[in-house]
């Protein structure tokens, strides 16, 4: 229970709205954490206190959220979050939260005898203060500041007022960015003109990267010769921004722009550069590896198709009909396994959605096993899922031989089946309807498996028919390949429905022990 919505559900009555905004203060306050060089702190009021606290009228608050700096060392070496204190404890965070204004900077006595310098800032949405934002640093001590702190420390008073006056986070600012820049990866700061007014020594180096060799200070990013849409766009939306720069195929740098507001107006734009030029290099030999390994599985499937020709070739010449059906029989477990790498020749990733495998199986052994004189229907149904190629091939296999084996001995007998006692001893059937279920995947103990169902109205089992008494190729295939490469199950039995006919039901785990 650490999430901030949960710890948000239990402890307070934040609505819905509220918390969403809190959600996007926690997604963008990495960059107030690095400009303050302080831990970040987010607090909302909880129930009542108790005894003196409760007397006095005070509330119980609790965190909500934590974030530490990455330019500073961190002054809650604990997670607080979850924790609940009286106003007796946090009083800047209750007096914050009364009177709706910033409180502090106040110094006090922190852990390990430690002396912290607290701000209270309030959280303020559509004129409601939801929670109280600390900031909890090092004091000052009265020392001058560097260039680099004063710019930081400036853009972080900036971005706090705004967070007090319901300005930031921006609403329905969902940046598509998994993680945004931090603040050492670069900082410009500019002002309402677009002019750099100051660029930190890594925003400089990324700059410098791109090309640029003239003084930054004064400039725009249009007179540095580079794309200034995302400062622009910044300031005409009010809203955050984020663009690649780039210079050639081997040098690119992520600029996020943030608009700063003064009562709604843009007052400037703090940009945090970052260098992304190795995730771009990364990306492009991924993208080559996938072609690589996409042609590859072409490559093999026309090797196997190539295979399955020369087969072909030799049944024409074989005069044994046991021979011939033999042939062909490995004919089409070939062509099941090029399937397979014929849909991963086509797939980025391991990945392949079975339904692609299940439906060209499926039609080819209605074109080669079956007979215009019997009518019979296949249909798949179910969502089949998307498996990992090291399952996908042996079950295309087995769906393979599960339907030619229900052919062969569910609608007609062939040389082969004869004498295997797998085919009932009802008359001839000549026309149903076989039903195919792709399933999963499904939880079992805690693992992930899927279901194949082959369902036939055909002759039937044969009277004492039983899985480990079988001697048929098809069937022994089957077992091997489930049992023991894919570590499942397969139970055959006749249905259950009161109607002729043969059930198979495969059970494999997505996840294997020897993987």
């Amino acid at each position: 229970m650490y999430s901030l919505a949960e710890v948000a559900r239990v402890h307070t009555g934040l609505v819905a709205a509220d918390v969403d905004h809190l959600h996007r203060l926690v997604a963008n306050w990495g960059l107030l954490a690095d400009l303050s060089f302080t831990d970040l702190v987010l607090f909302a009021a909880a129930d009542l206190a108790e005894g003196a606290d409760a007397r006095a009228g005070r509330r119980r608050y609790v965190v909500l959220a934590q974030v530490r700096p990455t330019t500073s060392q961190t002054m809650h070496p604990n997670d607080l979050v979850g924790q609940v204190f009286t106003g007796s404890v946090q009083p800047q965070v209750e007096r914050c939260l009364r009177s709706g204004e910033t409180v502090g900077p106040d110094e006090l006595l922190a852990a390990n005898d430690v002396r912290a310098s607290i701000l209270a800032i309030p959280v303020r949405r559509e004129g409601r203060v939801i929670g109280v934002l600390t900031s909890v640093g090092l004091p000052s001590g009265g020392r001058r500041h560097g260039a680099l702190e004063n710019a930081y420390l400036t853009a972080f008073s900036r971005l706090a007022r705004m967070v007090a006056l319901g300005e930031f986070p921006f609403p329905g600012s969902e940046d598509p960015l998994k993680e945004l820049p931090r603040v050492g990866d670069g900082v410009m700061m500019l002002d309402e003109g677009g002019r750099v007014q100051y660029c930190s020594p890594n925003g400089i180096s990324a700059l410098h990267r791109l090309g640029v060799v003239a003084q930054v200070e004064g400039a725009t990013l249009a007179r540095l010769g580079l794309d200034e849409g995302v400062v622009r766009m910044s300031m005409a939306q009010r809203r955050p921004a984020t663009q690649e720069l780039s210079r050639g195929n081997h040098t690119h740098v992520l600029v996020h722009a943030v608009p700063l507001l003064e009562r709604k107006a843009v007052v400037g734009v703090l940009a945090v550069l970052r260098d992304i030029s190795d995730v771009r290099r990364l990306d492009r030999l991924l993208v080559s590896k996938d072609t690589h390994i996409r042609e590859i599985h072409h490559r093999v499937k026309n090797n196997l198709q190539t295979i399955s020709s020369l087969l072909r070739i030799q049944a024409r010449r074989v005069s044994s009909a046991e021979a011939r059906e033999a042939i062909e029989e490995s004919v089409r477990r070939i062509a099941s396994i090029a399937v397979v790498h014929e849909t991963l020749s086509r797939e980025a990733g391991d990945d392949v959605p079975f339904t692609d495998i299940a439906r060209p199986i499926i039609r080819m052994v209605e074109e080669s096993l079956m007979a215009p004189e019997r009518a019979v229907l296949f249909r798949l149904v179910g969502d089949a899922p998307t498996l990992p190629a090291d399952v996908a091939t042996p079950l295309a296999l087995v769906l393979t031989e599960l339907l030619q084996n229900t052919v062969d001995h569910a609608y007609h007998q062939s040389p082969s089946a004869e004498g295997s006692g797998e085919s009932g001893g009802a008359a001839p059937v000549d026309s149903g309807e076989v039903i195919v279920t792709v399933t999963g995947p499904y939880d079992v103990d805690g693992a992930a498996r899927v279901r194949v169902g082959v369902l036939d109205d055909g002759a039937g089992l044969a009277e004492g028919f039983s899985l480990d008494g079988s001697t048929g190729l098809g069937l022994s295939i089957v077992r091997t390949l489930v049992e023991h490469e894919l570590e499942g199950t397969i139970s055959v039995r006749g249905r259950d429905d009161g109607r002729t006919g043969t059930e198979v039901v495969v059970e494999v785990p997505l996840v294997r022990d020897h993987d």
